[in-house]
């Protein structure tokens, strides 16, 4: 891929998804800045392992729900790896809990949203500023934007329907600049996530319900992302891209 010395923002960017898609940017040669928010260890793991295989990164904490937090990300960005930056990856977000529409309150509701999505538009209008042509966007949704999700999933499930709409409306705002964006639309990739979300049963379930018979992985969401980030997608944007093992068709 032709990613050698491009300058990659990952937003969520230490665990799992996040981290596979770090590190798949390093082994690509590009620059790599990882976001983190909690988990500082996570943090020095995973810039540990690009040094490892020869990359070139930067860790920088902070909220991408907080416009302040996002803007500090840009000027580490810049200060480190100069005034272009050529890929943003929106993968920061999460479900937080599942509740039914019964169980959650306003303040539940507007948190999933403001962390999924609103986090996803702060970080495009804070980076697209210092794109052009050529340069890429990135986001992660979720096969639950296209089908609801599963049981207490809906304010994530909206959050991530909300996230593909927003991908294919920028991606007609920004097109005739020579920028792209698309977003992934994951279904159940063996993470921490659905270690922590979803019931051991259900995910066998899932498994058998499947073509492919199994999760995916979090290296082969990263390898797509970084083919949708490169010239080898050029005329792709605008897309929200299934990746689910042939479990639901768009």
């Amino acid at each position: 891929m032709d990613l050698k010395g491009k300058v990659v923002i990952v937003t969520g960017g230490t665990r799992d998804i996040g981290k596979a898609i770090s590190l798949k940017f390093a082994n690509e040669g590009a620059k790599v800045v990882v976001n983190y928010l909690n988990n500082e260890a996570n943090a020095e793991a995973t810039l540990n392992a690009i040094k490892a295989v020869g990359g070139e990164a930067i860790v920088v904490k902070g909220d991408m729900t907080k416009k302040a937090d996002v803007d500090n990300l840009v000027k580490e960005t810049r200060e480190a790896f100069g005034s272009a930056i050529h890929v943003l990856v929106n993968n920061a977000g999460g479900l937080v809990a599942r509740k039914t529409i019964a169980e959650m309150d306003e303040a539940f509701f507007d948190k999933v949203i403001q962390l999924n999505l609103n986090s996803t538009f702060l970080a495009c209008k804070a980076v697209l500023p210092h794109m052009g042509s050529g340069a890429a966007i990135v986001n992660i949704a979720s096969q639950a934007g296209r089908d609801g999700g599963g049981g207490g999933s809906l304010a994530y499930a909206t959050s991530k329907g909300a996230v593909m709409t927003f991908t294919r409306g920028l991606a007609k705002e920004v097109g005739p600049k020579g920028i792209r964006v698309n977003s992934l639309c994951p279904g159940m990739i063996a993470t921490t996530f659905h270690d922590t979300f979803t019931k051991d049963e259900v995910r066998t379930k899932v498994e058998g319900m499947t073509p492919l018979r199994r999760q995916g992985s979090s290296e082969e969401i990263a390898n797509t992302v970084a083919c949708l980030a490169s010239a080898a997608t050029s005329f792709i944007t605008g897309a929200n891209i299934d990746i689910n093992g042939g479990l639901a068709f768009s």
